[in-house]
This record gives structure tokens, C-alpha cells and sequence, in this order.
């Protein structure tokens, strides 16, 4: 993805799907491979820019930085 091109919003992990590029406070950017639930809360699995892969775990509701290219359809809110 184009990263200047890109704009960033805030998704909760809910409404993440496969593909998703996720950006740290710092800028470095992940890309969602696999997600999963995990009793109450969702893992999520990601690559690096590196190729570096790692997860996370986290709460249904809470909230994540996902870059969003031009054009992109904006998640619905159920």
C-alpha cells in the first residue's frame, strides 16, 4: 500500500479483517495474516515490513490504528 496516499483511522479489533495494515505509535506497520477468537478476546497474528511475524491478543472493542487507502469501503457498524 502506498503509505503516503494512505490516510489512517481507528477500527476496534472486531472490525479488522485479514489484510489490514496496523501502525504503532511509532509508525512502524503490521500486516494482519491471521485473526482469531480467543474466549473472550480475538488474536491477532501479523507480519512485519520485515517479515517478522507476531500476535497479539485483545479485547473485542478495543480500538486499533489501521491505514486506509483512497477509495477503500469504510467498515459498516453493526
Amino acid at each position: 500500500m502506498n503509505l503516503e496516499a494512505a490516510h489512517q483511522e481507528l477500527r476496534q479489533t472486531r472490525r479488522l479483517v485479514v489484510g489490514d495494515t496496523l501502525v504503532s505509535a511509532s509508525g512502524s506497520t503490521f500486516e494482519i495474516v491471521k485473526l482469531a477468537r480467543i474466549g473472550r478476546g480475538i488474536r491477532v497474528e501479523y507480519r512485519t515490513a520485515d517479515g517478522t511475524p507476531g500476535r497479539f491478543t485483545a479485547a473485542p472493542d478495543a480500538v486499533s490504528r489501521v491505514l486506509v487507502a483512497p477509495g477503500d469501503p469504510v467498515p459498516h457498524a453493526a
